[in-house]
């Protein structure tokens, strides 16, 4: 008996009645419903001790029109089998708040902190009820995820500085950096507490590029929602829009045909290539090894422009839309011949850059991420596969055609989870992409683009799950009556990504700094939303 098959019964006898509507849906979902808020915290342990699932993304919804509550909705992953449990939660309008599972999960922390400050929906017994998303220029009574919510007519800082936790001690001073930077990035704040140069603490605080982008969506039809998608994070354009459209899809009912998935392969791997190959060109720049950066550069810019082959846009917008893909491979275009020379060049790049004593001093043993603090934090991606964690979205739950794949390709994974780990874990799979794309290239059969969406029911969740170039990316949906967008919770790999990144830098040099901080390369935009 597997365990997707006992966790109904399981459940039931568990909760003791306290989960009601106990129903399986699209074969390895289980939802359910829990009646108190305590439950919640209850069943996330019950799952992880004996299901080994864990709670992926939290989303609250603001029902009170058509059903006179808040919801809270749950939502956990096992990898072992490959199955989903979707729990939710109803709350009284009137005061309503949630029991905290911040001390037993600490990304279900920031869920709650981020629920508090856009729902006014508060955690009981929460460690830290610092806002996350809000900032001094907020109304108290401000919560602009709620259906009623009406924008202030002016925004003005109060001038309250955000409470850092401070750290005390004889010879202990602060380094504020930020949130306006030297570089073309966006805005972060990072205060670093040190002793002469080695760090002891770091605090980050962003959001200062929060958009109420899943605001945006409410209201939106299905297709208008892609444009949206597309533009959560830049250099994500089809990770996120694939999460999305595959979350349309599976609300839909809708199936889509082989050669789209085959060609949704592709553009997703094309993705993770041109990234990875920039990252490792500006890994070695902050060595002072400028060299390899405008090498990487120059092979980034030929990607850049077979994107744009491919979709008619560099960045690969226009790629992804409901029910398949945009665009066909160009007859004249052969890929897997383009993506080969371009990799043998980036290979002997690779090979300069590893034979060069000095920069590799400065990568190994520089920003070490133990396993164990990787996995409290619900690390993703090359942060998770560089610190020993084996976790892979196109293995674990396969999506668009990576079922199809001919197995075993490899997923590399490191132990050491230092600068020199998520470095060569981006050069690997930048690889094994190449050899995805191949197999995909030869693999796929004639037939149409793109079939058209089912019916979306009213107020029913679905989500899509996505490995993109820097982790595991979620889109959860809900539709209302009129097949509008009523709710899209976005969570992109940096939401549990960028609180590593302290622990990491810990006892490290602040000249290291830039170098660990590249070593991750989150998201501003796809965290802060």
């Amino acid at each position: 008996m597997t365990d997707f098959t006992r966790l109904k019964s399981a459940l039931i006898e568990h909760l003791k009645g306290r989960a009601k509507d106990v129903t399986v849906k699209r074969g390895n979902e289980l939802h359910c419903r829990i009646v108190r808020g305590g439950d919640a915290l209850a069943l996330a342990e019950f799952l992880r001790r004996d299901f080994d699932a864990e709670l992926i993304l939290m989303v609250a919804n603001d029902r009170r029109a058509n059903h006179r509550v808040f919801e809270i909705n749950y939502l956990f992953a096992q990898t072992r089998e490959n199955w989903f449990l979707h729990a939710t939660m109803e709350l009284t309008p009137e005061r309503p708040t949630i029991t905290s599972m911040a001390k037993f999960y600490y990304p279900a922390s920031r869920f709650e902190r981020e629920i508090n400050d856009l729902f006014g929906i508060a955690p009981v017994r929460h460690p830290d009820t610092r806002p996350l998303v809000r900032h001094a220029f907020w109304p108290e009574d401000y919560f602009p995820l709620r259906k009623d919510a009406v924008l202030p007519e002016d925004f003005k800082d109060d001038g309250t500085a955000f409470p850092f936790q401070q750290v005390g001690g004889e010879g202990v001073y602060e380094i504020p950096v930020g949130p306006v930077h030297a570089g073309i990035i966006e805005p972060g704040h990072f205060r670093f507490s040190v002793v002469g140069e080695t760090v002891i603490d770091l605090k980050i605080r962003l959001y200062f590029t929060h958009k109420g982008t899943e605001k945006l969506f409410e209201g939106r039809l299905p297709a208008e929602g892609v444009e949206l998608a597309e533009r959560i994070s830049g250099d994500t354009t089809i990770g996120h829009s694939l999460a999305y459209c595959q979350a349309i899809e599976t609300l839909a009912g809708t199936e889509v045909p082989p050669r789209a998935r085959f060609l949704r392969v592709i553009l997703l791997e094309l993705e993770r290539i041109y990234n990875h190959i920039a990252d490792f060109g500006m890994l070695a720049n902050d060595t002072g090894f400028v060299f390899a950066h405008a090498h990487c550069f120059r092979l980034r810019e030929r990607l850049l422009r077979l994107n744009k082959q491919m979709t008619g846009n560099r960045l690969l917008r226009g790629g992804i839309v409901p029910g398949g893909v945009g665009y066909d491979l160009p007859h004249e275009l052969d890929l897997p011949a383009e993506l080969d020379a371009i990799i043998k060049d980036f290979n002997e790049i690779v090979g300069i850059c590893l034979d060069n004593s000095i920069l590799m001093d400065r990568l190994e043993g520089a920003g070490c991420l133990t396993k164990q603090t990787a996995t409290d934090h619900g690390a993703l991606g090359y942060i998770a596969r560089a610190s020993g964690i084996d976790i892979d979205v196109r293995r674990d739950h396969p999506f668009a055609a990576y079922g199809e794949m001919n197995f075993p390709w490899k997923i590399p994974v490191y132990q050491a989870g230092d600068v020199y780990a998520r470095t060569m874990i981006r050069v690997e799979e930048a690889r094994e992409s190449v050899n995805l794309i191949r197999q995909a290239f030869h693999n796929m059969p004639a037939g149409p683009l793109t079939c058209l969406l089912g019916s979306l029911p009213a107020f029913e969740p679905a989500f899509g799950l996505v490995e993109g170039w820097r982790g595991a990316i979620i889109h959860w949906v809900m539709a209302d009556d009129s097949r509008r967008m009523y709710r899209v919770k976005i969570k992109d790999p940096s939401f549990v990504n960028w609180p590593a990144l302290s622990y990491a830098l810990l006892k490290n040099i602040v000249p290291d700094f830039p170098l660990c901080n590249k070593s991750f390369n989150q998201s501003y935009s796809g965290n802060d939303l």
